[in-house]
């Protein structure tokens, strides 16, 4: 297995002055709400869910993130393409790579990436506790 990276590129802050309020939000453009909607249809496959997940941790090599997820690497390569590819706001990605000899690392690309799927696990927990 390849270890983590040990240096860490910090994962893009973003100034609160430039977020909307939730009347913004509700009054999204077309393409707006089509680029919303190819995020959550690539967040909706679990193997991609459990890869972002795992590059929430730091960055992680390909080879990590297949033995770890019991996944094919070329699998991984897959599904870590899409992800990088997929152009949000601004033209902020899902996942950033960044490469170091022979391997690409991998990791979360923006805080809100990491903080939308941390509020849906809080969320979905409190949903189970509920019941």
């Amino acid at each position: 297995m390849t270890s983590r990276k040990t240096t860490s590129a910090a994962i893009v802050q973003c100034s609160t002055s430039n977020h909307g309020t939730t009347t913004d939000v509700l009054a999204l453009s077309q393409s707006d709400v089509a680029v919303l909607a190819e995020t959550f249809r690539l967040l909706g496959d679990q193997s991609r869910l459990k890869i972002l997940l795992q590059c929430m941790r730091g960055s992680v090599a390909v080879g990590d993130i297949a033995g770890s997820l019991d996944l094919s690497q070329s699998l991984v390569s897959h599904h870590l393409r899409l992800l990088r590819g997929a152009r949000l706001v601004r033209g902020e990605r899902l996942v950033r790579g960044e490469r170091q000899a022979k391997h690409i690392f991998y990791g979360i690309a923006d805080q809100h990436v990491s903080q939308v799927l941390q509020d849906m696990a809080v969320h979905i927990s409190e949903d189970r506790h509920d019941d």
